[in-house]
């Protein structure tokens, strides 16, 4: 090989050995970009250490109130759980005082749908010892967050939940998805048109199983599906007034 042949080939070999290592480079950094980020994909973790001091502080008092013959002398205020998403998750951010004063728990984690409600709803629901679980959940399954979902698929892992509930003796109450017009992040959905179809399988579910069901959707709308700027800042998450709506009619189920 002469000179000009191997300078031409040593320059080729090398531009393919960058490229290559370039490209093991970027596939360990994907690699490890897609196990960091779905390390808690169903947010396991989430309310982890929150749910093992409610725990621990329930025992305590459970100690404190047993009597000299082994039998507990008072009964503690029924423990309800509201589980869901981002508008759940808000909801303790927004209005904290609400479930402070009342004892109500918050296991809201954003973005999340059904499915990953489903798979965290013995830890962060059934395992704290729940009396009561809120159940606000959907939105995020129409808008498409873990991949395209029917409304009679939602209802599928609501009624799942459902059936968690009732095999521990957890009473349920069942709400309609908040009425959207559109999403700022998936603007091909269609809220406008799915959620009350989903919330139309969610009524009927709750009338066939005795099940209370809490309708936001019709104090909430603006008369053509959507969140009214006076409730909300994006056309899907209330505000402080949307709350205090909600609380109202949430209220009566759970006296």
């Amino acid at each position: 090989m002469d000179r000009t042949k191997f300078t031409s080939y040593f320059r080729k070999t090398k531009q393919v050995s960058r490229i290559g290592t370039t490209l093991c480079l970027s596939a360990a950094f994907l690699l490890i970009s897609t196990l960091s980020s779905g390390q808690d994909r169903d947010g396991l973790n989430r309310y982890k250490k929150e749910n093992a001091a409610l725990l621990q502080a329930a025992g305590q008092e459970q100690n404190r109130t047993v009597g000299k013959k082994g039998k507990a002398n008072g009964h503690r205020p029924q423990r309800v759980v509201f589980m869901g998403n981002s508008i759940t998750e808000n909801w303790v951010k927004f209005r904290p005082e609400y479930f402070t004063d009342k004892g109500y728990i918050g296991r809201g984690i954003s973005g999340q749908t059904t499915p990953q409600m489903l798979v965290r709803f013995r830890q962060d629901v059934v395992n704290i010892k729940a009396d009561v679980v809120v159940i606000l959940a959907g939105t995020n399954d129409i808008a498409g967050n873990t991949g395209p979902a029917t409304p009679a698929m939602v209802l599928d892992n609501i009624a799942s939940m459902c059936d968690i509930a009732k095999a521990n003796r957890i009473r349920v109450i069942l709400c309609s998805v908040l009425p959207a017009r559109q999403y700022p992040w998936n603007k091909t959905a269609r809220p406008d048109i799915l959620i009350p179809q989903l919330n139309d399988l969610i009524r009927e579910y709750a009338r066939e199983n005795g099940i209370p069901y809490v309708d936001f959707f019709s104090a909430l709308t603006d008369g053509e599906n959507g969140l009214p700027a006076q409730f909300s800042k994006d056309g899907v998450h209330p505000g402080v007034q949307g709350y205090e709506i909600m609380e109202n009619l949430l209220e009566k189920y759970l006296k």
